[in-house]
């Protein structure tokens, strides 16, 4: 019987389950949109119940669809969203609605930590700048805006954590996911109480679950969830990660030369590093997917995501011809408009930016001549533009890279991929022959606790498989060159202006 690994992926707006072999062929996929509710301005909430319920769904039809037996099941790991809450309670049941990481509710706290100097007393410990998604910001609300809940926390999961927990039972922070919460030093890979209460969140201390890493065994598939997934009872169940890991190993990034970036719901781009670089632009240090290295990380939500909003609001009606899917038509229509004749800017915010706490999405430059298709341009050309903000501050503390690594939804657009090269004046690299990139890192995750590979090296070696790359146009250099001058310069002149924007 051949064996294979199962991986899931939980992202901001999608489930995920994939099927993959031992040299790391993609067989079957199924999926579950995951819906989200938005019960006030700049809240993002999700049915912890239902999450789980999905999940268990997706693998029972990734089983059927592809007719693997449960005993040829070799491991199980789970890769999702970073930041955000999955609050489980000392009642054993959810605690609280699940908050993605596009939710903005708690911006007050990163600010008034900076403000009171807070963040700079802990900044060597945390290495990294506060969000207002991230679990750390998301406590001290509750804290502040509902006690009841907030008392009742047993466990303060990723979502990640929580869907573990619900497959093998057993409590723990996974490495990659946790140091990117704000809870805890990173630079030692601790919980460290001091700076919890530092934080005015003291109790948060006993909420942490023992730290784990990736491709660690962290339990197997309890008897309840073998009947809810089909899966066999004892299946090896790893320790999975935050998705830009999980993306970045099925990519093969295993040494500090690599580069890459990750453009889905959110812009993630990054390397690794020996150590954590601090003292600088940059935002995000975290534990990376193999120990002993660190995530170095620019990231928001400003990525792919924009364009859904844009077909949901504004192309759901669009005719697509016989034949043709709506996302290769969307992107002939972008690729019709040149780039020297769309002088409108689009900015990426629909789901706020890291750049200011109160930044919204606009469209900038439009006049009567302007057609949708210019539009669609603006915004295929503005999420990279703010992956391209990111990038160069990654770039200030390095060498450029030879090349770029992408993933996420934008690198299935042969149209979004060119952009990328020729933005960012680099050659852009693609895994080849699968399309579920976090779901596949996964994989990987638990072909090592199962000890198939001794780690991700061996793993990546035989399981992925890099595309030759799509080098940039050069005659597009100066062009894009003023563009993005000028989307720098839009940014800055409305960041004058957002405060008044405040919810």
């Amino acid at each position: 019987m051949e064996k294979l690994l199962l991986g899931l992926d939980n992202g901001g707006t999608m489930i995920k389950a994939a099927l993959f072999t031992l040299d790391g062929r993609e067989i079957g996929v199924a999926s579950r949109t995951t819906e989200t509710s938005t019960p006030h301005p700049g809240w993002t909430e999700r049915d912890m119940e239902t999450l789980w319920e999905q999940n268990c769904a997706c693998v029972r039809q990734v089983l059927a669809d592809t007719g693997a037996a449960p005993d040829s099941i070799a491991g199980v790991a789970v890769c999702g969203h970073g930041k955000g809450l999955y609050a489980w309670g000392k009642d054993g049941k959810p605690a609280y609605p699940g908050i993605i990481s596009t939710d903005n509710r708690a911006w007050k706290f990163p600010e008034k930590w900076k403000a009171e100097g807070t963040h700079a007393r802990l900044y060597d410990r945390l290495c990294q700048q506060f969000m207002a998604c991230q679990q750390v910001s998301l406590l001290a609300w509750l804290r502040e805006h509902d006690r009841k809940t907030y008392d009742n926390i047993r466990w303060a999961f990723s979502v990640i954590d929580y869907i573990r927990y619900r497959l093998a039972g057993e409590a723990y922070s996974e490495a990659t996911n946790i140091s990117g919460s704000g809870l805890i030093n990173v630079r030692d890979a601790r919980i460290d109480a001091d700076l919890l209460a530092a934080l005015g969140i003291p109790e948060a201390v006993d909420m942490i679950p023992p730290i784990r890493y990736s491709s660690e065994k962290l339990g197997a598939i309890t008897r309840t969830a073998a009947e809810k997934t089909g899966l066999r009872a004892g299946t090896p169940v790893a320790g999975g990660m935050f998705d830009i890991d999980s993306c970045a190993i099925a990519m093969s990034v295993t040494k500090p030369d690599d580069f890459c970036t990750i453009t889905g719901t959110w812009t993630i781009n990054e390397f690794i590093s020996k150590t954590p670089i601090t003292g600088t632009r940059i935002a995000m240090n975290s534990l990376y997917a193999i120990p002993g290295f660190f995530l170095i990380e620019e990231s928001s939500s400003s990525g792919a995501g924009n364009l859904e909003w844009v077909i949901h609001n504004c192309f759901h009606n669009e005719t697509v011809p016989a034949g043709k899917k709506l996302y290769v038509s969307l992107d002939e229509m972008a690729a019709s408009v040149p780039a020297d004749e769309c002088d409108v800017y689009f900015l990426p915010f629909l789901q706020g930016s890291n750049r200011h706490p109160l930044a919204k999405a606009s469209f900038v430059g439009l006049t009567s001549f302007h057609t949708r298709a210019h539009l669609l341009r603006s915004v295929y050309e503005g999420v990279v533009f703010s992956a391209k903000s990111h990038i160069d501050k990654l770039l200030s503390v390095r060498e450029r890279p030879e090349a770029v690594r992408m993933a996420g939804g934008a690198a299935n657009s042969p149209f979004w991929v060119q952009l990328f090269a020729d933005i960012l004046e680099l050659p852009i690299e693609t895994v080849t022959g699968v399309k579920e990139l976090g779901a596949l890192g996964s994989a990987m995750a638990a072909a090592v606790a199962a000890g198939i590979y001794h780690d991700y090296h061996e793993a990546a070696s035989a399981m992925v498989r890099i595309a030759p790359p799509v080098d940039p146009d050069p005659r597009m250099a100066a062009i894009y060159r003023a563009k993005y001058e000028k989307y720098t310069a839009v940014c800055a002149a409305l960041d004058t202006v957002w405060h008044r924007f405040e919810v």
